[in-house]
C-alpha cells in the first residue's frame, strides 16, 4: 500500500508539472522552460523533478505527449460524438475554436508556438512536433475522405486540401484574437468552415445555416 501511494503521489507530481509546462510553454516556448519555476510553481522540491525528468529536452518531449492528449481530450474526443461525415468534421472545428475561447492554455495553442520554435530546429523534438502535426492533418483528412464517402461532401472534393484550409482557419484565430480582431476572429473562422462545408455539402441542411 504505500508503495502503491508513493507511486501515485509520483504520478500526480509528474502530471501537474507536465500541465504547468505546457501552460507556460504556450506562452514562452518550449525553451522558457525553467525547471525551478516548474518546481516552484507545482511545489516539487528539484531533487523531486530530477527523479521524473533526467534532462530538459525529456521534459520538452514529454510536455509534446501531454499537449497532444489534452487536445486528443479537449477537441478530438467531444468532436467524435458527432456522426461521421460534414457534421463530424464541423464539430472538429468547433470543438477547436471552443478550446481557444475558453482560455484553456494562457497561450492559446501550444502547438502554434512551439512548431514556430523548432521548425528550424533539428533534433528529437523537432520531430516529435512535427509528428504530432501531420497526426492532427492526417486525422482531419480522413475526416474529410469519410465525408466524401458518406456522400456528405462532394466527390471532387482533395482531401488534403479542405484539411489545409480547415486547418489554417483554426490556427489563424490564435493570432487574431490577440492581435486586433479579438472576438470576431472565432466568428470569421466558424462562418468561413461552415460557407464552405456547406458549398461542398450536396445536402447542406446537416449543417447549420449560421
Amino acid at each position: 500500500m504505500t508503495q502503491d501511494g508513493r507511486r501515485l503521489r509520483g504520478l500526480r507530481s509528474r502530471e501537474a508539472i507536465l500541465e504547468q509546462a505546457v501552460g507556460l510553454a504556450s506562452v514562452e516556448g518550449l525553451d522558457g522552460l525553467s525547471l525551478g519555476r516548474l518546481a516552484a510553481a507545482t511545489g516539487t522540491s528539484k531533487s523531486g523533478f530530477f527523479a521524473h525528468w533526467r534532462d530538459k529536452e525529456q521534459l520538452q518531449l514529454d510536455a509534446v505527449e501531454w499537449a497532444a492528449r489534452q487536445w486528443t481530450e479537449h477537441v478530438v474526443a467531444p468532436a467524435m460524438q458527432a456522426p461521421a461525415g460534414v457534421r463530424r468534421l464541423f464539430a472538429l472545428h468547433e470543438a477547436r475554436l471552443r478550446f481557444y475561447d475558453d482560455g484553456v492554455l494562457p497561450g492559446g495553442c501550444f502547438f502554434f508556438t512551439v512548431q514556430a520554435e523548432f521548425d528550424d530546429r533539428p533534433g528529437a523534438v523537432h520531430d516529435r512536433v512535427a509528428r504530432s502535426m501531420c497526426e492532427w492533418q492526417e486525422f482531419l483528412r480522413r475526416q474529410v475522405e469519410e465525408a466524401v464517402a458518406l456522400g456528405e461532401l462532394a466527390e471532387g472534393v482533395d482531401p488534403a486540401q479542405l484539411a489545409y484550409e480547415i486547418d489554417a482557419l483554426g490556427e489563424m484565430v490564435i493570432i487574431h484574437s490577440r492581435l486586433h480582431d479579438g472576438p470576431d476572429s472565432l466568428l470569421h473562422a466558424r462562418r468561413a468552415v461552415l460557407q464552405r462545408l456547406r458549398a461542398l455539402c450536396p445536402h447542406p441542411a446537416l449543417l447549420p445555416e449560421n
